[in-house]
């Protein structure tokens, strides 16, 4: 069986650490020796060294654009550094800043790359894939996939209109599968994650949807999607948890309240949980209608709406913070919940804040209608009362041993300014990320 552990930190992320906070703490105090030594101008050095190792810190942990913003800041700083510092003859201080910027940021990067290291396990001689070719705009044909699964001796049933996803998947247990993987959308990942925690067999997610949430937070490198096979070859294993809303798995998460409002957003595929989140302000004011949704809070007190409710297989990063939109890890045992309350007539929201988050066993919503959700992004009504619980520990992942093995903000702080603590954890041997909301 797998480790259910949320993974360790390497020795060579150890290393990384250590030489990132040496690094980082020497070019300060060399920056500050230049600012007493070179004053008046070695305080704008000083400024400018500054702001070189928190843009560079930036571009460590941001992606994307963000990304390439902080370089960009980190390099216009220090030619600022170089401006000050050359009309004083002072290139020996230059030379070592400059370096020591770069040692910083080099080391940042290895210390927060995620690769979690399990034992391999045990290859499956009877796996089957199953394979969704519509998801991700024919992603698993584009790559050859079938081919390449029946090279490392996989099987593949692929789908066509009108079939029965659940039979098929029973009909390959039936018949001996001993491992169970799905190509294709998050929804096509929980029917057939469901069936492998159901009889105790391996599963691989393989990226082959548009989006591939799940595979993220599971840490499969969602680029490399034949790759992801090598999970059935060489991959190790670990136990993650999968949510119940009434009888339903789900693998990701269940909305409710302005999902339907949330789908038709531009940017909901690109960014699902922030940009339903964001919906709220939009379309729920003093005048928006009150929602038939009533939950409870952790301190007890019950409410008779809400504009939005989130529950999701564990917590997700919301906001603003580090890593926002994904899960640190997905074993906790713990459903994450949370709610953007509904507003008062004044258009206040009621319980004095936009967003409340924790996280719980079980959670339940009553109303006193059916009530629509969307789970891992399908529109489904379901008959009051909607009771959530996390399966903990119930489903056998394995995952390719060249790829990342965890969620990229597993090993990420939940802000910016928490770097030099989190270096601090990785260089002793710790997970630097919080525990899940309570």
């Amino acid at each position: 069986m797998g480790d259910r552990a949320g993974g360790a930190v390497t020795g060579k992320q150890r290393i990384a650490a250590v030489v990132a906070l040496l690094s980082g703490a020497a070019t300060l105090v060399l920056a500050v020796t230049v600012a007493i030594i070179r004053f008046p101008d070695g305080l704008g050095v000083l400024a400018c060294v500054v702001v070189a190792v928190v843009a560079s810190w930036f571009g460590v942990v941001r992606r994307g654009t963000r990304r390439v913003v902080g370089i960009a800041v980190a390099v216009l700083a220090l030619l600022g550094a170089v401006a000050l510092l050359f009309r004083n003859d002072g290139w020996p201080y230059l030379i070592g800043l400059a370096i020591g910027v770069a040692i910083w940021h080099a080391a940042s990067q290895m210390a927060f790359r995620v690769h979690v290291r399990r034992p391999a396990a045990e290859p499956p001689r009877r796996a089957v894939l199953f394979i969704n070719p519509w998801s991700g705009g024919g992603k698993a044909a584009n790559v050859g996939l079938a081919a390449q699964a029946a090279e490392r001796g996989i099987r593949t049933v692929e789908l066509h209109r009108g079939d029965d996803l659940e039979r098929l998947v029973h009909d390959a247990v039936s018949a001996g599968a001993d491992a169970l993987a799905a190509a294709g959308g998050d929804g096509t990942q929980a029917i057939v994650a469901t069936a492998a925690a159901a009889h105790g067999l391996p599963y691989a997610c393989i990226p082959a949807g548009t989006r591939n949430h799940f595979a993220l937070d599971l840490g499969v490198d969602r680029d490399d999607v034949v790759g992801a096979l090598d999970a059935f070859v060489d991959g190790g294993e670990h136990l993650v948890d999968l949510g119940e809303v009434n009888g339903r798995v789900f693998v990701n998460n269940v909305s409710m309240g302005l999902y339907a409002e949330a789908v038709q957003s531009k940017g909901y595929r690109d960014s699902k949980i922030r940009t339903l989140l964001n919906t709220v302000p939009m379309v729920f004011g003093p005048s928006g209608s009150e929602l038939d949704l009533q939950w409870a809070s952790p301190d007890g007190a019950t409410h008779p709406s809400a504009a939005t409710i989130l529950v999701s297989n564990n917590s997700y990063r919301l906001g603003h913070a580090v890593g926002s939109g994904t899960r640190p890890r997905i074993d906790a045992g713990r459903l994450g919940v949370a709610v953007v309350p509904a507003s008062g007539g004044n258009g206040q929201h009621r319980s004095g804040g936009l967003l409340q988050q924790w996280s719980t066993a079980e959670f339940q919503v009553d109303s006193a209608r059916p009530v629509p959700l969307g789970i891992d992004g399908e529109a489904v009504v379901l008959d009051p009362p909607v009771r959530f619980r996390i399966r903990p520990g119930t489903l056998r992942v394995r995952i390719s041993a060249r790829h990342p093995g965890a969620s990229p903000s597993a090993m990420q702080p939940d802000h910016l300014m928490d770097g030099p603590g989190a270096l601090v954890a990785i260089a002793s041997g710790r997970l630097p990320t919080s525990r899940p909301p309570v």
